[in-house]
């Protein structure tokens, strides 16, 4: 795993330190929550001079996951989540989608932030059929292996794998989300779908702006972001078989209605997708 020179695990959070930013805080604020400090909106205000339309990323990523929750609630038989890299409750989190669609969904959030495994914790305190695990997602099989996550979702049936916003935030080699991903995908059975959003590298006019903003997440606390082409977010999906769109922009997968609003640059620096495991 990668560290520093003082030999600290780089993924490791930092805790609830108000001196420094986290990134479950920090997207909180954007999304217009009130779980966080001075140094979290601070971070977010930095964010926004590379990229003003960051609240626009933000918000789209948040669709993205409902209407992806949405999907396999209603579109197949999966009733198993298990959602790595949570981060702090807001509106619509992907238990209350997938139980409202299908009361038997079972939902396992991973995240290893203090901050979000307390609040929510309270959330899922009358919620039998929820948990959280406190967990390092980039450590595939101390997730794969955990009790509570073997207890509570059946390996020998489909499980929905969401990695929502999480994998550009992984500090080390390049090529490592994607091993990552390889060994929880390897791990599902048959018929499991994963979901994924990164932030891209959109090989455009608009790769420019991209490299701004990962300078700007660089210099702040939170410690970097790395984009990836759309080819390179395809090798996230390990083979699986895509789920038409395929990879695209986030406002682009299956949208609830018409685009009639103008596309910012904030929108067209986030793709995903949904890959289904034959």
């Amino acid at each position: 795993m990668p560290s520093n020179a003082a030999g600290t695990d780089l993924n490791i959070p930092v805790g609830v330190d108000p001196n420094r930013a986290s990134v479950a805080r920090t997207y909180d604020y954007l999304l217009g929550g009130k779980d966080n400090y001075e140094i979290d909106r601070k971070t977010a205000r930095e964010i926004a001079a590379a990229l003003p339309d960051v609240v626009d990323l933000a918000r789209d990523n948040r669709n993205f996951l409902t209407r992806v929750c949405r999907f396999i609630a209603t579109q197949t038989n999966v009733v198993q989540y298990l959602d790595c890299g949570s981060g702090l409750p807001t509106a619509e989190n992907t238990h209350q989608i997938a139980q409202r669609f299908n009361a038997e969904s079972r939902v396992v959030y991973v995240d290893n932030d203090p901050v979000v495994i307390a609040h929510g914790k309270a959330l899922l305190e009358e919620n039998d059929r929820t948990h959280l695990i406190d967990g390092d997602i980039f450590r595939p099989r101390s997730i794969l292996d955990n009790d509570i996550v073997r207890t509570h979702l059946d390996f020998t049936q489909p499980i929905a794998l969401f990695f929502i916003a999480t994998l550009h935030h992984h500090k080390g080699e390049r090529g490592r989300p994607a091993e990552i991903m390889a060994e929880y995908i390897d791990a599902l059975p048959s018929g499991s779908f994963v979901a994924i959003s990164h932030l891209i590298d959109p090989e455009s006019e608009d790769s420019e702006i991209m490299r701004e903003l990962e300078e700007a997440v660089a210099k702040g606390s939170l410690g970097g972001a790395t984009s990836r082409t759309r080819g390179e977010i395809l090798e996230l999906f390990h083979g699986l078989e895509m789920v038409d769109p395929g990879i695209v922009d986030l406002r682009n997968w299956w949208p609830d209605g018409p685009q009639l609003r103008p596309v910012t640059v904030g929108q067209r620096l986030i793709a995903g997708g949904i890959g289904r495991k034959p």
